[in-house]
């Protein structure tokens, strides 16, 4: 059952015009910009407000989804709800991108709806302090914070999920690690997209050309503005470096081309080495944190129902309780069930999922293609209520 979830894997599909379209025009237009603005406080601040305002742009969600936002609890957020039928037993904890200074849970929407979805889950979506003005040491306390609070109001740990994209993922790691380290009980899995793990300031190399969003630089940069005065090689600063004995399953899904690739690996083998399950999934030619393309890109869909069966696969983990497994129930689910109601894609090729090594990937042009244990009826949107 184990071998389910520890495993690496290298999807196989053809490389949608989409996806080409948009990797174009990010290393156009992103890349430059943030190139431009991540060199001092100041560029961090208009970067922080860019961002914010275009979070303030009406996002269409699908017809059965609903957002609540929650203001009254110990760190602020957002319930996202996709369908009726959701398990309101169970929650997807998840904390959004954007290097500790940029995005919200209103820019992430496009990933929560999504995972609720894809888990049968209601997804908070924490909004922790950022800065400029903030360090990540206290969006870690919002995160504990949250955590503590769901349980407080009766969420079994083995009915938690924690999930994180870039500065997310990070964050998502760094909370892992203090709650094991203070002794609190965990939850049953984790998922980091695109995980940001070690500000240690150490040079990347890898990726600096070929990744379409990221300049490299400007994340080394980050990554000091953060930890100034601080030791980088805290586990906590830079998970990459952490011990995870006795962390729950974790599944690690990064792109083939971005800089951040290799955190995201050695995160996976730190984890293995400490006989923790991990899935580790590289995904060709695809960005940073590529799941939040969902409404455009074919590849980015699919990662969903992985995601879902890694979930299932953890949840098997779990020892019998009450004379029975408790099951995580896998939806229904295709790619084309996690496409906004007025786009659609070609479907992806998936064929073995599980590889025994990952090979690097081909580049040739030739290759391209054009948990509570009472019952719970489902509350107005806060844990905190």
């Amino acid at each position: 059952m184990r071998d389910e979830i520890d495993m690496d894997v290298s999807p196989v599909y053809p490389f949608s015009w989409q996806a080409a379209t948009l990797n174009a025009i990010m290393r156009g237009t992103f890349k430059p910009i943030s190139d431009l603005l991540l060199r001092n406080d100041v560029g961090v601040a208009a970067a922080s407000r860019i961002v914010a305002l275009a979070g303030r742009v009406p996002f269409r969600l699908p017809v059965h989804v609903q957002v609540t936002p929650d203001e009254t609890g110990p760190c602020p957020g957002e319930w996202v709800r996709a369908g009726e039928d959701l398990d309101e037993d169970k929650v997807l904890l998840y904390f959004h991108g954007g290097g500790y200074f940029a995005c919200s849970p209103a820019t992430h929407r496009p990933i929560t709806w999504r995972l609720s979805a894809a888990t049968r889950r209601p997804v908070l979506a924490v909004d922790y302090r950022q800065g400029p003005v903030h360090r990540p040491a206290e969006a870690l306390e919002d995160a504990i914070a949250a955590y503590r609070c769901l349980l407080e109001h009766g969420y079994d740990p083995a009915d938690v999920v924690f999930g994180g994209d870039s500065a997310g993922g990070h964050l998502t790691l760094a909370t892992l690690l203090a709650l094991r380290d203070r002794g609190m009980p965990l939850p049953v899995a984790a998922v980091c997209l695109s995980p940001w793990a070690d500000l240690t300031g150490a040079p990347r190399r890898v990726n600096r050309l070929l990744d379409p969003m990221i300049p490299a630089g400007r994340v080394d940069w980050l990554a000091r503005r953060w930890t100034a005065g601080l030791d980088p090689h805290d586990p906590l600063l830079s998970p990459v470096l952490g011990d995870y004995t006795g962390l729950p399953p974790l599944m690690v899904v990064t792109g083939s081309t971005e800089v951040l690739r290799d955190e995201g690996r050695r995160v996976a083998e730190r984890a293995r080495a400490a006989g923790v399950p991990v899935t580790y999934e590289e995904w060709p030619r695809m960005p940073h944190v590529f799941a939040i393309l969902a409404d455009v890109v074919p590849e980015a869909r699919e990662v969903y129902p992985h995601i879902a069966r890694f979930l299932t696969a953890a949840q098997d983990l779990l020892p019998v309780r009450d004379g029975s497994k408790r099951r995580f129930a896998m939806p229904d689910l295709a790619a084309s069930d996690l496409a906004a109601s007025d786009l659609s894609g070609p479907d992806l090729l998936l064929p073995g999922l599980p590889v025994p090594d990952l090979p690097a990937p081909d580049l040739a042009p030739e290759d391209v293609a054009a948990p509570v244990l009472r019952k719970r009826s489902a509350r107005p949107g806060s844990a905190a209520a």
